[in-house]
């Protein structure tokens, strides 16, 4: 279900402050990235900060849009399916995010067309101004709860018509607030022309001139680049874009991990310079975590680990970005290098696991939907129980590695998953029974956060050092349950239920060093500072397995 967008009163906080972080010239600048640095920035003055995406696309949310259209779709607690910068968010300070935290035309328009048909426009004629920039603003209203500062990343690239409704509801909203309580940081590329062997500025200077057309005018001016700029360059941008000088940041391609961004704004002054337009008073920053972090991403103490991420998206950057971020988070909590190696599965079916799999510490099949490549997930999985390989699989690769152990332990050779064998005579992998029915795609799948309960002895229960434990779920398809008792007297463990459906969430390996699998993504609730339990004891078996290797 959508979250309301009624447009009602609201009594404006005397405290809120408000950020809305534009982009220019191209997409992909890393808008998401910049917003969650500087949420992190401000959260070492001890503020509170709350990070929300505006996505001027018609979809509803993310959630049947294709990996190779969008990268991965980031779920919350709460089970709403949102952009990967939510990701962004969530990882770089403690927001904690809800539905009311993404928003897209799809659902704006949804709204507004409801809202038509019900007649609580009372026969007037329905438009973009004031109507759908209402319901914009409306979620700005909402979204800011109880937090100090409210951040507000626009999708998209300044010009593109769709988001010109979202652009006129910022203008109408900072008078609306006060232009006092409003910033407007706007987030823009200095391309560098080797040929000329410069950067250059004028791309740029056209981004900010259209965005003054429609009214707004930048009080910071982020440049992201990959050579740094000089002080003539910050001059030429201050006069032409009608920013203080101080005000124009350079945003210079991080050497080793987005992680280092926190610390580069802070040294350009970023957060003093936004907590002096806003004229927010409040404590120093101390970057001391964040140095830590960076240290051990940098130079880890503990030696190296070689993990093999094996998917079908393995050529897109965004398709299992939790992935790789929460595998760095495990190496600064486990203070090692995690070097990832990234395996196709299909090449595994066309040249077989060892080519692709020999030499690493650790396999990790993550989730995914269809069948293309499900056999050389199989193998993979087979290959690391038959090597003493720490395996981690999560959802699908879970499923995958119940699918391994029915075939090869059970003898159960024609074992598989309904999802792409509908006429397996042997589905250990099913439908779930309230799923059966389902014909629409988008929000329908088991969503959210639920309750998992471990089993006393369990490697998983270890991992977390606590009985219970909630995670974050996305999936149609589950453990079959008549399976159960016979993959459990053959050796698999069931190490995780949900207690109020009886649903397997949990299995491990009992007679091999590690290798679980989860129905649920732990991936959704890791962080630098605060790395997932399972990732960090994954690592940190791989580790083990590295350190043998090197003693030999």
């Amino acid at each position: 279900m959508l979250p309301s967008l009624r447009v009602r009163s609201f009594k404006i906080s005397p405290k809120m402050k408000y950020i809305f972080i534009t982009g220019g010239v191209v997409s992909s600048l890393g808008k998401g990235l910049t917003s969650g640095a500087l949420g992190a920035l401000l959260e070492t003055r001890k503020l509170k900060v709350r990070i929300q995406k505006f996505d001027p696309y018609l979809n509803v949310d993310p959630g049947t849009m294709s990996p190779f259209q969008h990268g991965e779709v980031y779920v919350l607690d709460d089970g709403a399916e949102t952009d990967l910068d939510l990701g962004h968010y969530e990882r770089f300070t403690h927001a904690h995010l809800s539905r009311f935290n993404n928003l897209t035309s799809g659902q704006i328009y949804e709204h507004v067309l409801q809202k038509e048909r019900r007649g609580d426009y009372l026969g007037k004629t329905v438009q973009v101004i004031p109507h759908v920039t209402n319901e914009i603003k409306n979620r700005m209203y909402e979204a800011g709860g109880d937090a100090d500062v409210l951040i507000t990343e626009i999708g998209g690239t300044v010009g593109d018509i769709e988001g010109l409704p979202f652009l006129e509801a910022l203008r109408q909203f900072s008078l609306e607030v006060g232009k006092e309580n409003v910033l407007f940081i706007h987030v823009t590329l200095l391309p560098y022309l080797k040929a000329a062997g410069e950067l250059k500025t004028k791309p740029s200077q056209q981004s900010v001139a259209k965005l003054r057309e429609i009214g707004i005018q930048p009080d910071i001016l982020v440049c992201r680049t990959e050579q740094p700029m000089t002080e003539s360059m910050r001059q030429k941008l201050s006069m032409f874009c009608n920013v203080e000088q101080r005000a124009v940041v350079e945003e210079l391609d991080v050497k080793h991990s987005i992680y280092e961004l926190p610390l580069n704004l802070s040294e350009e002054g970023m957060d003093e310079l936004v907590v002096q337009k806003l004229g927010i008073q409040c404590a120093e920053s101390d970057m001391g975590e964040w140095r830590e972090i960076v240290r051990k991403l940098v130079y880890p103490a503990g030696g190296q680990c070689k993990i093999a991420v094996v998917g079908k998206y393995i050529d897109l950057q965004d398709a299992y970005k939790s992935i790789y971020e929460s595998l760095a988070h495990a190496g600064v909590g486990n203070d090692c290098s995690v070097k990832i190696v990234r395996v196709d599965s299909e090449m595994i079916e066309s040249d077989g696991a060892e080519k692709h799999l020999g030499g690493v510490d650790g396999i990790l099949i993550p989730g995914g939907f269809g069948d293309r490549g499900i056999e050389g997930k199989i193998a993979a999985a087979k290959y690391a129980r038959e090597n003493g390989i720490p395996y981690f699989g999560i959802c699908l690769g879970m499923q995958i590695a119940v699918i391994e152990y029915a075939r090869n332990v059970l003898g159960l050779s024609d074992a598989n998953s309904g999802e792409f064998a509908p006429d397996t005579p042997h589905p250990v992998i099913h439908i779930m029974d309230d799923q059966r029915e389902i014909v629409d795609k988008g929000a329908t799948m088991r969503l959210g956060s639920y309750e998992c309960a471990l089993v006393d002895g369990s490697k998983a229960r270890a991992a977390y050092g606590k009985p219970a434990v909630r995670e974050r779920h996305r999936h149609r398809y589950e453990f079959n349950n008549e399976y159960r008792s016979a993959l459990e007297n053959a050796g698999l463990k069931v190490a995780g239920i949900n207690p109020k459906r009886d649903l397997v969430e949990i299995v491990e390996v009992e007679k091999h060093p590690w290798m679980l699998g989860v129905q649920f993504h732990p991936e959704f609730q890791s962080k630098p500072a605060r790395p997932h339990p399972l990732f960090c004891a994954f690592v940190e078996q791989a580790l083990k397995l590295a350190n043998a290797k090197r003693t030999k």
